[in-house]
């Protein structure tokens, strides 16, 4: 079915593994090109890769076929590629397509920018290591120099200072006519030779100083060694990740990228997953038993966080990590390599704490725009100014129903009070002109017998002499109303 046309084979394996990186961007190489313009004017070439086929078609003006019959005919061409190739054996093929594919992988190793975060893995691995060592050959260090001086330990703290003091001083017999200005502080110097005359420790031999002394250079290298490697750190982490940096720091960066494998890796996750990246322990262990799912992992040593309060550090550990993930995205996928991003999501961060810790009031977390802002009522302020009432006052009455019946009860009685006494002070007068009526009558009686006697007796009358002694009816009126007005004054003053 298929027979050799033309074949060209390659000078050495650096120009096989020119043709093959650039077969793998879609590329045709020189050599290619020369190939196919000695060998395929006027023809139709079938390709395995559609990209490559339009390349060659664009610069050669060559037409491509890429579908299923030509991958089936590739697939046999490769099977059967001894058989076409004279004096190429399976013996031969074998090797120099391993050597070929172990040359690719080693440049695409070597070039991948997927790839480059490696080194901060491996940096912040060495880093974390030192770091344990370091501690133990210090607290060794101690132990061992504490059987011959063992107030040294509380004198001082740091463990490089006290290796440092340890190599310079040996017995301690020597420290009173030392000089350990280069070392320590003037307060802690004086501190440390007053105690070494009055010691409570043991004599020790020279050979046990010798050893503790190489213990202590141990330490010192090491601690040398650790500050180079924090700032090939630093600048690497600058290069790949400078956004991230700019938001959670150097150690803290680097420990994410090591945590999620790569940078890449990393921008797949989101931000909730972020934010509890290294507490993957407590989080299976919180929904298994049904608690409270942690708020932070190794974002907790960011400094944004360390800055916050207790109550406020979930929060800022959740904005935070959002952040972070967009910064993170920004590193691996973007095309600008400069800071401005993190550095512009910190101080909104910044911002943010600020607001939590009360320096802005009334702002509501994260959706405070469309919100007025709260005032606090000021009752000296002028009214002009703004629409602000004051708060209404508690009534403690008005828990009370007991209270609140009486009340009432005693209203209504002193509404109906004054008009009983209305009604009795109107029919007074009527009563008493009852009971008056049969006396005047009487009265009258007598007088109209007196004068008939008199007539009879010949005596002089007093016709204007009035006819009954009672009160006219307007002296009744009067009399009346200064009762009522009275009445009304005794009820006002009742009340007030």
């Amino acid at each position: 079915v298929v027979s050799l046309k033309a074949f060209s084979k390659f000078e050495n394996t650096a120009e096989a593994l020119e043709a093959a990186t650039k077969l793998l961007e879609s590329a045709p190489s020189k050599g290619l090109r020369k190939f196919l313009r000695a060998h395929c004017d006027g023809e139709t070439l079938g390709v395995a890769d559609s990209k490559l086929g339009n390349a060659i078609k664009e610069k050669l003006k060559i037409d491509c076929v890429h579908n299923n019959a030509v991958m089936e005919l590739l697939r046999g061409v490769r099977t059967q590629l001894t058989e076409l190739i004279s004096g190429l054996g399976a013996q031969d093929l074998a090797p120099m397509s391993l050597g070929l594919s172990h040359s690719l992988s080693r440049y695409k190793l070597k070039f991948s920018a997927d790839k480059v975060d490696t080194m901060i893995v491996q940096a912040i691995g060495l880093l974390d290591d030192l770091d344990k060592e370091l501690n133990t050959y210090a607290m060794r260090v101690r132990e061992w120099y504490g059987w011959h001086f063992p107030e040294l330990t509380k004198i001082i703290q740091d463990n490089i200072m006290y290796a440092k003091a340890v190599k310079l001083m040996g017995d301690r017999a020597n420290a009173a006519k030392l000089d350990f200005s280069e070392v320590l502080p003037e307060e802690v110097e004086t501190e440390l030779k007053e105690a070494a005359v009055i010691s409570m420790g043991t004599e020790i031999s020279d050979l046990d100083l010798m050893n503790i002394k190489d213990l202590c250079d141990q330490v010192l290298n090491l601690s040398e060694y650790r500050a180079q490697l924090y700032d090939y750190l630093k600048s690497r982490m600058n290069t790949v990740a400078p956004n991230l940096t700019a938001l959670v720091g150097e150690l803290v960066g680097a420990r994410l990228i090591a945590h999620g494998g790569s940078l890449i890796n990393l921008a797949k996750q989101p931000g909730s997953t972020v934010q509890i990246l290294g507490a993957e322990k407590a989080l299976f262990r919180a929904l298994k038993t049904k608690h409270s799912t942690p708020k932070y992992g190794l974002i907790y040593h960011a400094s944004l966080v360390g800055q916050a309060a207790p109550k406020h550090k979930g929060k800022i550990s959740r904005s935070l990590a959002a952040k972070a993930a967009l910064a993170i995205r920004c590193d691996a996928l973007g095309d600008d390599q400069d800071n401005s991003m993190g550095l512009e999501n910190r101080a909104k961060l910044e911002a943010r704490l600020r607001a939590l810790e009360g320096k802005e009031l009334g702002r509501s977390a994260g959706s405070a725009k469309g919100k007025p802002k709260i005032e606090v009522y000021d009752k000296d302020r002028k009214k002009g100014a703004g629409l602000i009432t004051p708060a209404k006052t508690y009534n403690p009455a008005a828990d009370s129903v007991l209270s609140q019946i009486t009340n009432t009860a005693a209203l209504d009685e002193q509404d109906t009070v004054p008009k009983k006494k209305k009604k009795v002070e109107a029919e007074l007068p009527q009563i008493e002109k009852a009971a008056e009526l049969p006396a005047i009558e009487a009265k009258k009686e007598k007088k109209k017998k007196k004068k008939k006697a008199d007539k009879e007796a010949g005596l002089p009358t007093n016709e204007n002499e009035p006819e009954n002694e009672e009160p006219t009816e307007k002296e009744k009126k009067k009399h009346q109303t200064e009762d009522v007005e009275n009445a009304e004054v005794g009820e006002k003053k009742k009340k007030k």
